[in-house]
């Protein structure tokens, strides 16, 4: 059977009631953009201070890092995601999870804090590199000075350590868009779980989602152009 191309279809209105098909994508968008966003900054803080942890002078908090890390990089995200969403509740206290299976937006919550961790493993093992790549000199330049452990990390290791790794966070954030698909498989309405609804009810499918590849695509170019801006500056701040 011939398949039937209709471009116009996202200027039709949609079955939900709430605007035209291209208004589901947008929307769709949206939440891809806020779900990437907030569960990035939860990555971050997450990856920092584990990542920290990694290159201390302290064994136990070493392990601790390492059994962290090893943990949520290694079990895969959609298994991750289905114990945020499905066991978590379960074992919790009565009233806790009951609180947790009536959030409303439960599906967008879980999603945030599954990347958040997912992606925090990731990233504590760029600041750990990080880190180490320094030279022994700076180190040695901070305690001479009379910093403080904490100074140290501060004012010297992170600063510089995150120069050298902001090439590969940028890589990590930009995976992270991409991965926020999973949370299609709890209920988010996000960008391809909005694509397929508009495959699902239009039967138009590759015009659904050849629009969110597109949307996709924008997204990263986006994203490269204005962390390209950043590297060069820093690296001019650094020199």
């Amino acid at each position: 059977m011939d398949y039937h191309w209709n471009w116009a279809i996202f200027f039709e209105p949609s079955p939900d009631g709430e605007g035209t098909y291209a208004y589901m994508l947008f929307l769709g968008l949206l939440w891809t953009l806020l779900t990437a966003a907030t569960s990035w900054t939860i990555a971050l803080s997450i990856g920092t201070v584990v990542g920290v942890l990694r290159t201390l002078p302290n064994r136990a908090l070493n392990v601790a890092a390492i059994a962290f890390i090893e943990i949520f990089r290694n079990i895969p995200l959609i298994v991750q995601l289905f114990l945020w969403f499905f066991v978590l509740p379960e074992v919790l206290p009565t009233a806790w999870g009951t609180w947790i299976k009536n959030l409303h937006y439960g599906p967008f919550y879980t999603t945030v804090v599954c990347l958040g961790f997912f992606t925090g493993a990731r990233i504590a093992e760029l600041v750990r590199t990080g880190i180490e790549t320094l030279p022994r000199g700076q180190k040695m330049a901070g305690l001479a000075l009379g910093m403080t452990l904490p100074q140290l990390y501060r004012y010297i290791l992170l600063p510089n350590g995150f120069r050298i790794i902001f090439p590969p966070l940028t890589t990590e954030f930009l995976v992270n868009v991409k991965i926020t698909s999973v949370g299609l498989a709890i209920g988010l309405l996000e960008l391809t779980s909005r694509a397929r609804s508009v495959q699902e009810f239009s039967y138009q499918v590759f015009e659904a989602f050849a629009v969110a590849s597109v949307l996709y695509v924008f997204i990263n170019i986006t994203v490269l152009a204005v962390a390209g801006r950043i590297e060069r500056h820093i690296s001019l701040v650094s020199h």
